[in-house]
């Protein structure tokens, strides 16, 4: 396995300080979350993502009547500020041969936004102009061979946090077992990600059901149609500022209240 610094033995590739990664001891000053207006827009246009804040609760749950639990949720930021080199295990090697390659394309240094390891887990941030590259080189390289894409799927951070909704993909490679993560954020007004069907056919249904529950616009899919709702249906079931309604049974006229409409017994 190559040293945090190289790209690996006999690869001859330039290995350059990954964006987005901060100086040990700096997390709170990473972190968007802590950031006035101005701050904010700097951050962004060093190529930073975007933390959001603090959340409490979950699908608009608060006050009494709430029997489900969602209100008494206290959620962090959204985004892990970025991790610090090593990565450890294998994580510097997939991270530097990455990169490596991303400069043998001639691809801009802010391609990959942020790179974070948390859970046992790394996560590559990238630019939504260069995901379909950037999924390219990792299918192809072969350093790194990620020739599967497994999931790909969505995220709701709610109407409070910018860069509400993520599109995540896990790639495993087959060849060096091993999982990676990539995820894309775009604000909910301009909800458009490439599609990366022709990298990895697989995603094809699964980017359907993300733009069908979440309303994310995969460009460039082949047959982009909802997969689970009705073709006519209104909205996005799983963004966060859908309306839970109630739950209609087929007895009687009978209906489930949302959540917060239910009555407490506590």
């Amino acid at each position: 396995m190559p040293n945090e610094t190289s790209g690996g033995e006999g690869s001859g590739k330039d290995v350059e300080k990954t964006p987005g990664a901060g100086t040990p001891g700096n997390d709170e000053a990473l972190s968007s979350a802590s950031m006035n207006e101005a701050e904010h827009e700097e951050h962004l246009a060093r190529g930073g993502m975007v933390a959001g804040k603090a959340r409490q609760g979950m699908f608009g749950i608060s006050g009494t009547g709430d029997t489900s639990g969602f209100g008494g949720l206290r959620l962090p930021a959204h985004v892990a500020a970025p991790s610090e080199r090593p990565y450890g295990g294998w994580f510097d090697e997939v991270a530097d041969e990455l990169l490596a390659a991303l400069r043998e394309q001639g691809l801009p240094a802010d391609t990959v936004q942020q790179i974070t390891v948390d859970r046992g887990e790394i996560t590559f941030f990238l630019r939504r102009e260069r995901l379909v590259d950037v999924a390219r080189i990792l299918r192809d390289d072969p350093a790194l061979r990620f020739e599967l894409c497994s999931s790909v799927s969505g995220v709701d951070y709610g109407v409070d946090a910018p860069q509400r909704l993520h599109s995540v993909y896990h790639l495993t490679s087959m060849t060096y077992r091993r999982r990676i993560r990539l995820e894309v954020a775009v604000d909910v007004d301009d909800a458009h990600i490439p599609s990366v069907v022709s990298v990895y056919p697989t995603a094809d249904w699964q980017e359907r059901e993300t733009w069908d529950m979440f309303g994310i616009v995969y460009d460039g899919h082949p047959g982009l149609t909802r997969i689970l709702m009705p073709d006519d249906w209104d909205g996005h079931p799983q963004r966060k500022d859908y309306p839970l309604g109630g739950i209609p049974v087929e007895y009687k006229g009978a209906e489930i209240p949302p959540p917060d409409q239910r009555r407490s017994y506590s």
